[in-house]
């Protein structure tokens, strides 16, 4: 029988209802150049990316110039500190989800596509950062999600097998790099599907070995990138 033994949690949009504020910091940055974001391509194509690539792509699809890329960089990164610190709190179902995990001797980590000092904020904010083993941001790796890398790191630094690993994942690019490391996958679409109860089925359904259907699903999102 199948035993997951560590449950693997994206960010925005999974723990951090967050997803809005690095677009709304993106658009901020971006606007004294006369440029921005439609709320249709962010949903589409830029979600989920890391800050530094929606800026190169930009600079291909809208001309933004390369020397800029540093500047805006540094200041959508305060625009979002400072919703961090505003919009930022603790929400009871994801504290007793990770508590009870916790307790019951299961390993939690964060995956995200995010930098360094804005998971450590969010996750400190919402009071989740006592209960995880650690944490990886778009900075401790050198390819971001759709690619594996960062999931096969935290598995990796688990000592665990991909098989004993469970995923929690949101949107496009993070379910692609969950499924192509391996390990199994929760998808929710929103961050209040993210409680004990939804986490507890999925893991039953693996070590039962009655998640064929799920698999089946998602098997044509394996290593597409």
């Amino acid at each position: 029988m199948r035993k997951i033994k560590a449950v693997i949690f994206d960010m925005d949009g999974v723990l951090i209802d967050a997803k809005d504020w690095h677009y709304e910091a993106l658009n901020k940055a971006l606007k004294p150049f006369g440029m921005g974001i439609s709320r249709y391509d962010h949903l589409v194509t830029y979600d989920g990316l890391p800050t530094r690539k929606k800026l190169k792509m930009l600079s291909l699809e809208q001309g933004l110039p390369n020397k800029l890329h540093n500047f805006i960089n540094d200041l959508k990164q305060k625009y979002t500190m400072e919703m961090a610190y505003t919009r930022c709190k603790p929400a009871f179902y994801h504290e007793y989800a990770l508590s009870k995990l916790h307790n019951e001797g299961y390993r939690l980590v964060v995956c995200s596509n995010s930098v360094r000092k804005s998971v450590e904020t969010m996750v400190t904010k919402a009071n989740l950062i006592q209960y995880l083993d650690f944490y990886l941001s778009n900075q401790d790796i050198s390819k971001p999600k759709p690619d594996p890398e960062m999931y096969i790191a935290a598995i990796e630094r688990l000592g665990l097998g991909p098989d004993e690993c469970l995923i929690v994942e949101d949107n496009e690019k993070g379910i692609k790099a969950a499924l192509s490391s391996g390990a199994h996958l929760l998808q929710v679409n929103d961050v209040e599907d993210v409680n004990y109860v939804n986490i507890m089925n999925r893991i039953h359904e693996i070590e039962d070995g009655t998640d064929v259907e799920y698999i089946n699903a998602h098997r044509s999102e394996v290593n597409v990138f």
